[in-house]
C-alpha cells in the first residue's frame, strides 16, 4: 500500500515539518553536486556508524569525523538516492503535520530529533560492529506514524494498491495502514537479521516503538487518544 493523502484536518500550519522536508532535500541535492569520492566521504563524515557510536572501530580518517554523537542528528538528514528521499517525505508530508499540530511546533521538532536518534541507537544496538554509515530520516519518521497510530488510528488514508499493471485507489484506517507497515518492517528485521540491501529494519522498529510511548509526553493535553475520524465526505 503507497499512502497518497490522509482525511485529517489541522488547525495550524506545520511549519517545521515543512522545515524538514525543504532541509533534506536541500542536503540531498548537495550530496549530488559532490563526486563519488567526495560523496562518499560526506555519507561517512555524517552517517551513523554503529561500530563508531560505540568505540569499537576509530572514525574513518578519510572522512575528517565529526564526534559521533552528533552523527545521530546528521544522519537524518542524508539520504540515499532519489526515492529513498521520496518515499521518507512522503511518509513525512501526510502524518507529520497532525503531529506537529498535536503537540506544537518546537515540541515537534524535539519529538522527531529524539525518535531519529532512538532508531539510530536501536539499528546499532542489533548490529554493533558494523562499520557502514547509516542514513536517512526513515528512523524519526518512524516515531511520526507511531505516534500517528496512537492518536488517530480511525482516521483515513488514501492509498495506491498496485494490481499488476493497474493500480487500485481506495480509503482505508489509518491504524490498519500503519499496523501493516510495522509488521513488515519487524518481518525484514526478522528475515534479515536486521540489516539487508541498505535497509535497517530494527531502525524503524525502534523509531516506531518510540514515537508510540513518546506521544503522551509531547502532545497537548486537550489531544485525546484514539481520536474518531473526522466528520467529512471522502473522495
Amino acid at each position: 500500500m503507497i499512502p497518497l493523502r490522509d482525511d485529517n484536518p489541522t488547525n495550524t500550519k506545520p511549519f517545521f515539518m515543512v522545515g524538514l522536508v525543504v532541509a533534506c532535500a536541500i542536503v540531498f541535492f548537495h550530496q549530488m553536486t559532490l563526486g563519488p569520492q567526495a560523496g562518499q566521504r560526506f555519507v561517512y563524515k555524517y552517517g551513523a556508524i554503529p561500530a563508531v557510536i560505540f568505540g569499537y572501530e576509530s572514525p574513518p580518517a578519510k572522512a575528517m569525523a565529526i564526534p559521533a554523537a552528533f552523527t545521530l542528528i546528521t544522519s537524518m538528514f542524508l539520504h540515499g538516492g532519489l526515492m529513498h528521499l521520496l518515499g521518507n517525505m512522503l511518509y513525512l508530508w501526510i502524518f507529520g503535520n497532525n503531529i506537529e499540530d498535536a503537540m506544537g511546533h518546537v515540541r515537534f521538532l524535539l519529538f522527531y530529533l529524539l525518535c531519529g536518534v532512538i532508531a539510530a541507537m536501536s539499528h546499532a544496538a542489533f548490529d554493533p560492529g558494523s562499520v557502514l554509515p547509516m542514513i536517512g530520516a526513515s528512523g524519526a519518521i518512524s516515531g511520526i506514524l507511531g505516534a500517528y497510530l496512537m492518536l488517530y488510528p480511525r482516521s483515513h488514508v488514501l492509498v495506491l494498491i498496485p494490481l499488476g499493471f493497474f493500480f487500485w485507489r481506495m480509503y482505508v484506517p489509518a491504524g490498519l495502514v500503519l499496523g501493516f507497515w510495522f509488521v513488515l518492517q519487524l518481518l525484514g528485521g526478522a528475515a534479515s537479521g536486521g540489516s539487508e540491501g541498505g535497509v535497517a529494519w530494527f531502525a524503524h522498529v525502534g523509531g516506531f516503538l518510540a514515537g508510540m510511548f513518546l506521544i503522551g509526553f509531547f502532545k497537548h493535553r486537550s489531544v485525546r487518544f484514539f481520536n474518531p475520524p473526522p466528520r467529512r465526505s471522502l473522495r
